[in-house]
Parts: C-alpha cells; sequence; structure tokens
C-alpha cells in the first residue's frame, strides 16, 4: 500500500501530463500512472516524423512557453520526435527509442509510475484506492481521469472487417513499399496517415483516402489543404461520398454515389474515430451526458464529475485538441489547490465574441443560457460547447432587423438563443410571415443543400444568436448525436410543412415526424419493389429515385422523381400492392414515414388528401396507358428504357437542368459554343462535340446544377453559390484551387487563365486590335490569354443576367439544343416519343 497522495492522476497524455508538472512545480503531493512504458502513448503512437499542430493559433497556452506561467510542460508545434523528447527530458524519463533534445530544457520532480495499468477505482472522496494491474494499491484523496479515448478504437462495420490487412494504427509510413493502400477516415488522423503514406514517391505506394462525406468538417484547414495538394499532385486518391463495402483479400469493394466499385487493396488504415471507455469510467459512479455510445462524462466548470473527487480532462472530456488539454491539466491542479476563481484561457476569445451581446453579462451566463435555451446544445459539455463558439459568431438583432434575405448567399446555421424571428413566406406580401421559436435553429436548407437563402428572416423580437460556419455545424452533427437528431427533426418537419402545404401546421405533421425514419438508399438499390404489400411513404431528401414496370420480361422506365418528392402514398392510400418498382438512381437518403400514420394525416386535412389523390390519379393514367400499348411497344420497349438510363448516368439523376442535343436536328454549325463564349468574356463554357450520345440524343460537356453540387464540397473562399433559379455559379472571388475540378464527377469545370479584354471598335481601326466586326471575339480572347496570370473555374452559369435565357438554347437555329429538368424529361412519355 503507497501514501496517500493528493491527487492522483490517470494517463500521461498532453493533459495528464500537464497536470503532474503543473502538480510538481506546486510542490503538491501527486503521482502520474501510465499503463505503457512510455509517456503520452497517443502522440507516440502517431506515425514517425508527424508534424504535430497546435492550434488553435490564439489561445495562450497556460505553462510551457510562457514565461510567466507557474510551472508545466513545454508545447509548440513541431515534430513527434521532438515533442516527446522534450517530454521525456523535463520529467527525468529516460527512453532510448525518442531521441534527446538539445539544449536547456527546465526539468520538474513529476512522480511516474509507468506499467501501471488501473483496473479499479474503489472508494470516496478523501480516501481513493486505484487498483492496479501488477496488483499494487495506490490511495489519493482525488483523482483525475486523463486516459484519453484513442485505447477504444471504431472498427469497421462491413462484410470481412476481420480481414488481417486492416489496420488501425499506422506507426511508420516509411515501412510500406509498392503496396495499394487505402485509408478510411475524414478525420486528420485518417489525413496525415494517407499524406504520410504518400509523402516519398520512391516507395510507390497507391494511397486512397475514402470519407463517407462530401467534405472534411472534422480535420483541421491545414491538413485538409495538404491533402487538397496531394490530390492535385495525384499523389492520393480522395473518394468522397465513398465508404467501405466489403472486404477481400488484395480488394476494397466501394459503396459510391453511382453504386459499388472494386478496387485493389493490400492494406487498410482504419483511422474511424474512437468512443470513451464507457464501461471502465461508469464503474467509478460516473455519469454520462446521454445513453448515446459517443457522449461525454457530465463535468462541472471545474472538471468534476458526478462522483465527487473525480475529475476528467482533455479527451474524455470531449476537448481533444493538445493546447485545451494542457490548459485543462494546468486548471484542474489549480482549483484542486484552491484556485476557484480561475477563468479558462478561452475567457478573453469569448468575451469578445459575446462583446456585442446585450446587457453586458459574462461568459458563464452566455455559456449556460446557450446550452439551457438552444436544443441542438443539449448533450454539450461546457468544454464542448466553448470550443464550438471559438469557431462561431453570435449576433444581436433589435424587432424587425433582417438576419438575412431572400436568395443571398449563405451555408451557415444559426441557433435562436433568445427571442424568436419571422420567416416572411410570400415575397409580395411580407406581412405573411411563419414564426420560428427560442431555442430552434434556421438556415439548415442552405447547410444541407448549398442553395441559397429561400425565405427573408427578421428578427420578432430582442434577438440573440449563434451563427455556425458551415464547417462548425457539420462538425458539430457528425460529433453530437443529440445535436444530429435535433438538426434532423427539424429539417423532416419543415420539408413536409413546404411539401404537403394545404395549411398544415406543426402541430399536424408531428406524429408523422416522431415515427420517421432517415434511410440511406445505394444507388440501384430498390426502395419499392412492384407487387409488394408494404405501405410505407418515402420523402426523397438528397439524390433521386427512377420508376419502373414490369411489361412482360422487361423493366419499362416510368419516370424520375428529383430530390423533394414523395413515393408509395398510392398502395397506403388504396391499400393495393405495389404498382410499380422504384430504385436509387444515384446514392440518395429518404424519410420513410409509416402509411397508416401519412393517411391519418390525409384524414384530418381533407385539402392534403384531395391534392394526394389528384397525384395519384395521374400516376394510375400512366399505368393504364403502358398497359393499353404494351404490345406496340414490344420493339422499342429496349431502347427506350436503355436510352433513359443513359440518360441517368450521364447526370440527369442528380442534375436540375441539363443541356441535351438533339442529333436528329444538329448541323454541327457550334452556334451553341459560340454564343457561349460572347456570353462570357470569350471563353465558352460548352464543348458541343464532347461527351457521350445514346439513339439521337447527346450530353454535351455542360453542368448539370446538381441539386447537391459536389464542387461545392471544397471550396476554400465559397465561391460557389446557387442563384435565385438554382443557377450554379462561380464568382470573382476563386482562387483557381482546382478543387471543384477535381470533385466535379462530370467533367465540366475547367481551368483557365482570364481573358483580356476585347479591344474596342476605335482600337481595331487605328491599330488592327483584336477581332473585326462580326469576327468571332471567343477565339481571339482564347489564343490571346495570358498563361502567366493565375487560373480561374470556368463552367456553365445557365446565362444567370443574361435577358432571354442561356444563350446556347437561343443561337440554335434548328432547336436541336435543350435545357430540361429531368424530372419534366425522363417520363415515360416524353422518351417514348422521341425514341419511336
Amino acid at each position: 500500500m503507497s501514501d496517500l497522495y493528493k491527487v492522483a492522476i490517470i494517463g500521461s497524455g498532453p493533459a495528464g501530463l500537464s497536470a503532474a508538472a503543473h502538480a510538481a512545480a506546486l510542490g503538491m503531493s501527486h503521482i502520474l500512472l501510465e499503463k505503457t512504458d512510455h509517456l503520452s502513448d497517443t502522440i507516440y503512437k502517431y506515425q514517425k516524423g508527424k508534424h504535430v499542430m497546435a492550434t488553435p493559433s490564439n489561445l495562450v497556452l497556460r505553462s510551457g512557453g510562457s514565461k510567466d506561467a507557474v510551472g508545466g510542460v513545454e508545447f509548440d508545434a513541431g515534430k513527434r520526435e521532438h515533442i516527446l523528447g522534450i517530454w521525456n527530458k523535463q520529467c527525468g524519463i529516460e527512453d532510448a527509442r525518442i531521441p534527446t533534445p538539445q539544449g536547456e530544457v527546465e526539468a520538474y520532480p513529476v512522480n511516474v509510475k509507468l506499467n501501471a495499468e488501473v483496473t479499479k477505482v474503489e472508494g470516496e472522496k478523501g480516501a481513493f484506492e486505484i487498483h492496479t494491474k501488477s496488483g499494487e494499491v495506490i490511495k489519493a484523496e482525488t483523482i483525475v481521469l486523463g486516459i484519453g479515448t484513442q485505447g477504444n478504437p471504431n472498427m469497421l462495420r462491413c462484410p470481412g472487417a476481420d480481414n488481417p490487412m486492416i489496420q488501425y494504427q499506422l506507426d511508420d509510413p516509411g515501412e510500406y513499399y509498392d503496396e495499394h493502400i487505402t485509408v478510411i477516415g475524414s478525420g486528420d488522423a485518417g489525413i496525415e496517415n494517407a499524406l504520410g503514406l504518400a509523402a516519398d514517391d520512391a516507395q510507390r505506394n497507391v494511397v486512397t483516402i475514402l470519407n463517407r462525406r462530401d467534405s472534411f468538417a472534422r480535420a483541421k484547414a491545414a491538413n485538409v489543404t495538404l491533402l487538397e495538394e496531394a490530390e492535385q499532385d495525384g499523389r492520393i486518391s480522395v473518394r468522397r461520398e465513398t465508404s467501405p463495402a466489403e472486404v477481400k483479400d488484395g480488394e476494397l469493394v466501394l459503396e459510391t454515389r453511382d453504386g459499388t466499385e472494386t478496387i485493389p487493396c493490400n492494406r487498410i488504415i482504419a483511422r474511424t474515430g474512437s468512443q470513451p471507455p464507457r464501461g471502465f469510467v461508469e464503474a467509478m459512479g460516473i455519469e454520462f451526458t446521454s445513453e448515446e455510445r459517443s457522449a461525454f462524462p457530465k463535468l462541472t466548470p471545474a472538471f468534476e464529475t458526478t462522483k465527487p473527487g473525480i475529475h476528467v480532462i482533455g479527451a474524455l472530456a470531449g476537448y481533444p485538441l493538445i493546447k485545451h488539454c494542457m490548459n485543462q491539466g494546468h486548471d484542474v491542479i489549480e482549483f484542486l489547490d484552491g484556485n476557484l476563481d480561475l477563468k479558462p484561457a478561452d475567457e478573453p476569445i469569448l468575451q469578445d465574441k459575446f462583446a456585442a451581446l446585450p446587457g453586458n453579462h459574462s461568459v458563464d451566463h452566455w455559456l449556460a443560457l446557450f446550452g439551457q435555451n438552444v436544443r441542438i446544445f443539449g448533450d454539450l459539455s461546457s468544454l464542448q460547447l466553448r470550443e464550438l463558439l471559438l469557431e462561431s459568431d453570435c449576433h444581436f438583432h433589435q424587432p424587425g432587423e433582417v438576419v438575412f434575405r431572400k436568395n443571398e448567399p449563405g451555408s451557415s446555421m444559426f441557433a435562436i438563443a433568445q427571442g424568436s424571428v419571422a420567416v416572411e413566406i410570400n415575397p409580395d406580401n411580407p406581412s405573411i410571415t411563419v414564426p420560428i421559436e427560442e431555442g430552434s435553429i434556421f438556415g439548415e436548407v442552405g447547410l444541407i443543400s448549398g442553395r441559397r437563402r429561400g425565405s427573408t428572416i427578421r428578427a420578432a423580437e430582442p434577438l440573440v444568436t449563434i451563427e455556425l460556419s458551415r464547417n462548425a455545424a457539420l462538425k458539430l452533427i457528425a460529433s453530437s448525436p443529440e445535436a444530429s437528431r435535433v438538426v434532423n427533426q427539424i429539417a423532416i418537419e419543415r420539408q413536409m410543412l413546404q411539401m404537403f402545404g394545404s395549411g398544415l401546421t406543426r402541430e399536424d405533421v408531428a406524429p408523422l415526424v416522431t415515427a420517421a425514419e432517415v434511410m440511406e438508399v445505394r444507388a440501384g438499390k430498390v426502395l419499392i419493389e412492384e407487387g409488394a404489400e408494404d405501405k410505407d411513404v418515402y420523402i426523397i431528401r438528397r439524390g433521386s429515385m427512377i420508376v419502373e414496370k414490369q411489361l412482360g420480361d422487361k423493366p419499362v422506365f416510368l419516370s424520375y422523381l428529383p430530390s423533394g418528392a414523395y413515393v408509395g402514398e398510392m398502395a397506403a392510400i388504396d391499400g393495393s400492392a405495389r404498382t410499380a418498382t422504384v430504385k436509387a438512381a444515384i446514392k440518395s437518403e429518404v424519410i420513410k414515414l409509416p402509411g397508416e400514420e401519412f393517411v391519418a394525416l390525409l384524414d384530418r386535412n381533407p385539402a392534403l388528401r384531395s391534392k394526394a389523390l389528384a397525384e395519384m390519379d395521374g400516376r394510375r393514367k400512366t399505368n393504364a396507358f403502358i398497359e393499353s400499348r404494351k404490345d406496340d411497344f414490344d420493339g422499342a420497349v429496349d431502347l427506350y428504357s436503355e436510352t433513359a438510363q443513359f440518360l441517368v448516368d450521364e447526370g440527369l439523376g442528380e442534375a436540375t437542368d441539363v443541356l441535351l442535343i438533339d442529333e436528329k436536328l444538329c448541323i454541327g454549325c457550334d452556334n451553341c459554343e459560340k454564343a457561349c463564349a460572347d456570353s462570357h468574356e470569350g471563353l465558352s463554357r460548352l464543348d458541343r462535340e464532347a461527351g457521350r450520345t445514346y439513339a439521337h440524343l447527346h450530353v454535351p460537356t455542360s453542368c448539370r446544377h446538381c441539386e447537391h453540387p459536389h464542387c461545392m464540397a471544397d471550396c476554400p473562399p465559397n465561391a460557389i453559390q446557387r442563384g435565385p433559379d438554382g443557377e450554379v455559379f462561380i464568382d470573382e472571388t476563386c482562387i483557381g484551387c482546382g478543387n471543384c475540378q477535381r470533385n466535379c464527377p462530370y467533367g465540366v469545370i475547367r481551368m483557365d487563365p482570364k481573358p483580356p479584354k476585347k479591344p474596342t471598335l476605335l482600337q481595331w481601326l487605328l491599330f488592327g486590335s483584336g477581332p473585326g466586326p462580326g469576327e468571332a471575339s471567343y477565339k481571339w480572347r482564347k489564343e490571346n490569354g495570358d498563361p502567366e496570370q493565375p487560373k480561374q473555374a470556368i463552367k456553365c452559369d445557365m446565362c444567370a443576367g443574361v435577358t432571354g435565357g442561356p444563350a446556347c438554347v437561343r443561337s440554335c437555329p434548328t432547336g436541336a439544343a435543350i435545357r430540361v429538368s429531368p424530372d419534366k424529361f425522363l417520363t415515360f412519355t416524353k422518351i417514348t416519343e422521341d425514341v419511336e
């Protein structure tokens, strides 16, 4: 049995090490317990040579690097080996595996015990007993847990997840040569592993990184920039909206937005995050914020848990950045030493953010109000909330002031901390509004879809909001189960009210919202099967569906359903079997509604019922039309269905507007390209000859203006926006990084030098400068562009702002060029007219 220590610190990561060093500097009786044979196991396991960042840059480090700090280990950005070497030297640890740093390093008499794995904690505050795996029992008045979460990694969950080629740690990227290596994970660890494996060309590795989302919201901006540069150089293949479907020997089956794909793979590095070691922590009597697997312990501002005398700091507190962890280590010792008035190191930053809010209240006041009032912050600890607010902005609006206007660009999301807002739903009559109450959110549509603001929103009373940047909002949704649930619930409710209309209220759709289930449907997967007896109704939230009906032994393409449509109501209303098959055109997301609840909503709302019956009648007429002409179409069915599938494969499955050319009518005059160039400073956004053709329909290289544009995913200056008519365009803030070009699956974006201005008529007359009257200016501008000028991204913008609409369509002398909305074009009757 040991002596009674004032504090026992479990875990020697940055948080625990900082706490132990500060305790040593204050002369506090302490012991630092580490289960491995080295300090800071998480950083020790970083890949060799990894550059460790010191972010956020504006956060002051309590100890180390500051001559005014009272004790503590040093930390600044640098190589893994250098940082560990300094910590070893300061704590009196000799480790031959880590180089000893040169120069003077201030040492602290830290009482470290290595190879001391804790198996159980018993007792109460003032008399804890800590049992180790070796059988030793250590006594302490208080305990500080700094054990982190990295010892509890998330495992892959797909067929073949037990394959030996999967590993959850990368120690030395330089060990691997001539391998196809796939890194799974979109956080900093995954990105850094991928960069390390692709750093040396001599290793000849083929490196791929998978991200199941379209952006790297969890990673540091600097890491994302490095990854994008490696992607541009061809050193790493970045696969967005892609996840592992099955692991096979030497192969990895991917689930992509367009279906499954198999790639060669010799090794998988899975860096899919980790979870708190809940069982071990709860056994001490510590409660968590919720039952969710990823929840964190409940903590007071002094880091004390619901078990008096046990404190939690670091990643286990939900605050994983190294500088934050080290500050917490310093602060918890100050609290234990009686300094209860100490404010966190980020206090001045938050004071500045809250300065514009009314009442001259303290940071603690606003943190408590935000945590209590805002629903999406419901399961965040005060530490997590502080970190989120460092990346957000706070606003105050007087009644009647505009928060944002309809059609303004913006992808941020707002949370209402105090007051309420009024949403103008009729542009012609601003007095007609819908309220959004305190605690709710708005702006989530722009966050999810990238579209411009859908309505003008004003403060209905004195209003305090938190504006979360797109990255901060996505990071919150990805890391907080409660935030994800609330955002989903609100988005579902508003989509139902917008879609069904007919004067419905929130109370009307509440039972459906409660019963709704969000489902992901991979490309090609059947959602509804013809002849089945199920009765559920589905709203297409993201992606698109195609509808087919069996005609003899062949499936006939009936129609296309874009994002925002709903399907399945026929079987729910009349109790019949499914009359057609519905499957995903691309990777999609749907909201599943129980059929009986949907019918109950119709029964309560006659206007909505009439609307649904009218739509159902239209679908029945289509079915009847097919049945009546099934003999006539026997010879054309194959051509029809193959043509429709070709169009879906060419991007109509996610388009909102697409250019098609009827080759029966096209005479090859190139007027469409010339008109496009003349409307865009000499740079045509259209390549008529490029692209693919089936039957007589040609899909040239021109933007599809996707419902959820891939080009928007990683645009650093946010230069890609949606216009009021749905057009996706690139504004003058483009920096020429090329991310949009790489992310576009249809090759419709290119990088060109900015063209010179066309000389005036007088300059042509006097000096012969530029093209003359009647000569094509687009060719001159293209040939005379300065290749040394920074390039800019070029793509179709649907001639936004040009009178008369798209120039390519207006200039076609035969009517061969048409721009179409896929839900209007991809129907049985339309394509059958074209293929007959």
